[in-house]
């Protein structure tokens, strides 16, 4: 697991945090003895209290079952710290300071006398902190305890905005995944929506707080070069990568359930795709934003079972090695069943079916076990129509825009150039934009950019309830193809290659290739 990057307070400021600050509030996070909660959220939000102060009154509980009291979570906490940040200006002192602002609440919850208790002890922190009633609520937590919790905070009325006649705002954060399909996704949206108004809730995908992802929006609406040439006129293909080098590990439990198409594509790669290919959103803010991402979906028509079978490969990778390091079969990883039928990679072609996008694919790509971490959106234009510089044999050059997410956060172009010598021939020659070459700091966790934005209350880069619902009708489309297809096994991939080769007969058949990074 990779640690936090250090945030700077120049960077935080182009991340918007220095327009507005927040006011106070309270930040309850559920399942504070879990995962999520050491390695991210506490390293986050210490960081950000760092490099740019938090106002006094805010506080952190953290709520789970384990029992323990404010000091022995603070010191908890501060382990945290130590393992799961780099070192830098988070020093001993900072780190204290920090863990200051945190208390501890044990509750069951499914306990109502829990969340009375809860309730009685925020208002009593905010009387110490100077707060002024401000919550929100982190659910760090298995999806299977979602309903429950919600339904809890809202017995005990701890989602009213208005309390004894004082006013202050509250608001839930919800982790993906957010529902298997899409009937379980509009059951979590309905139950959610009986207790919080949609302005209350916050959907978070840790990639739409990724400098990289959200400067897509500012990488085409910015710049009058690229913008007229992002259509089907002048775009041949566009490819959208997500590969991890890493098996499922530990996680083979919850791959079993999730599968690459509802761990990865559902979510991560439906944003990459809304960015990319969504129209020029009226304002910048949160409604004209996502109502563009929105009917970006609905220009996506689900799948009828031969196009699944035609446009969709899925496989599951087998014994080998990345980075030297062996990897086993997925089937003999830990909690795997022998004969599953689970998706360890998925790839896809979709087509956006409006003015803009006619006509064009959108290679979707992702995997577990491949040769290298790496998320990138390649944009494919079309070639040069006359064959002035290219001889009998020989490749005629393509342009590609490159943008890399993770891990080396950039933008690349590649481009044609005439090669050294008598001949007029050109080479593919590129040109490069790196993130930590041009502003001389790391890029914020993504975590901090969106723990901020709730925090101001502005849910631009949070996922809207239809949006959700939009995205599971494609893929639900495609499971019901899969699940309906004669074929009684999965291809295969060897751990430390690109996938398997029915994936590259995919983009073959059109006449492309496939771009690794």
């Amino acid at each position: 697991m990779s640690k936090p990057a250090r945030s700077s307070a120049a960077a935080l400021k182009h991340a918007g945090w220095g327009a507005q600050h927040p006011e106070p509030c309270t930040l309850v996070i559920f399942g504070a003895s879990g995962d999520l909660t050491h390695r991210k959220l506490l390293p986050t939000l210490a960081h950000l209290d760092h490099e740019h102060p938090l106002p006094k009154a805010t506080a952190i509980v953290g709520l789970a079952r384990r029992p323990m009291d404010d000091e022995s979570f603070r010191q908890d906490a501060l382990k945290a710290l130590d393992t799961f940040t780099d070192e830098g200006p988070l020093d001993d002192q900072a780190k204290q300071t920090f863990a200051q602002r945190l208390y501890y609440h044990r509750a069951d919850f499914t306990d109502p006398a829990g969340y009375t208790s809860l309730a009685e002890r925020l208002e009593q922190i905010d009387h110490e902190r100077g707060g002024k009633g401000n919550r929100i609520f982190y659910l760090a937590t298995p999806p299977s305890d979602y309903t429950q919790i919600i339904a809890q905070l809202g017995a005990a009325g701890l989602n009213r905005e208005e309390r004894d006649g004082a006013r202050g705002w509250s608001r839930v954060i919800i982790e993906k995944p957010f529902g298997r399909d899409l009937a379980s996704a509009e059951a979590l949206n309905s139950e959610i929506g009986h207790i919080f108004r949609e302005n209350q809730i916050f959907r978070i995908d840790h990639y739409l707080g990724k400098e990289t992802v959200q400067n897509l929006l500012a990488f085409r609406f910015g710049n009058g070069i690229f913008e007229p040439l992002w259509n089907q006129k002048y775009i041949d293909h566009v490819q959208i990568l997500v590969a991890e080098s890493l098996g499922v590990g530990t996680r083979g439990g919850y791959y079993e359930e999730a599968g690459a198409i509802r761990d990865m594509v559902q979510n991560h790669m439906m944003q990459l795709l809304c960015l990319t290919g969504m129209e020029p959103p009226a304002t910048f803010d949160a409604e004209s934003v996502r109502d563009e991402k929105v009917k970006l979906l609905h220009a996506i028509r689900p799948m009828k079972a031969q196009e699944v079978t035609a446009r969709t490969v899925r496989a599951q990778y087998r014994a080998g090695q990345v980075d030297g390091q062996a990897i086993p079969d997925y089937h003999k990883e830990s909690n795997v069943a022998p004969d599953s039928m689970t998706e360890t990679y998925v790839a896809a072609k979709l087509f956006i079916e409006n003015w803009r996008w006619a006509g064009v694919p959108f290679y979707l790509r992702t995997g577990k076990a491949l040769p290298k971490r790496s998320t990138e959106i390649t944009i494919h234009f079309k070639q040069a129509p006359y064959l002035l510089f290219a001889g009998e044999g020989e490749e005629r050059c393509q342009n590609v825009l490159i943008v890399r997410v993770q891990p080396d956060e950039g933008i690349g172009l590649q481009i044609g150039a005439k090669e050294p010598g008598p001949q007029m021939k050109l080479s593919p020659v590129d040109m490069d934009f790196s993130y930590v070459s041009a502003f001389g700091a790391g890029t914020p966790e993504a975590y901090e950019r969106l723990l901020v934005d709730c925090m101001l209350g502005d849910s631009t880069l949070f996922i809207r309830r239809d949006e959700v619902e939009s995205a599971w009708r494609l893929i639900d489309s495609i499971v019901t193809g899969w699940h309906h297809s004669t074929r009684h096994t999965l291809p295969t991939y060897e751990a430390g290659t690109w996938g398997p080769r029915e994936a590259d007969e995919l983009i073959r058949h059109d006449g492309r290739e496939w771009w690794n990074p």
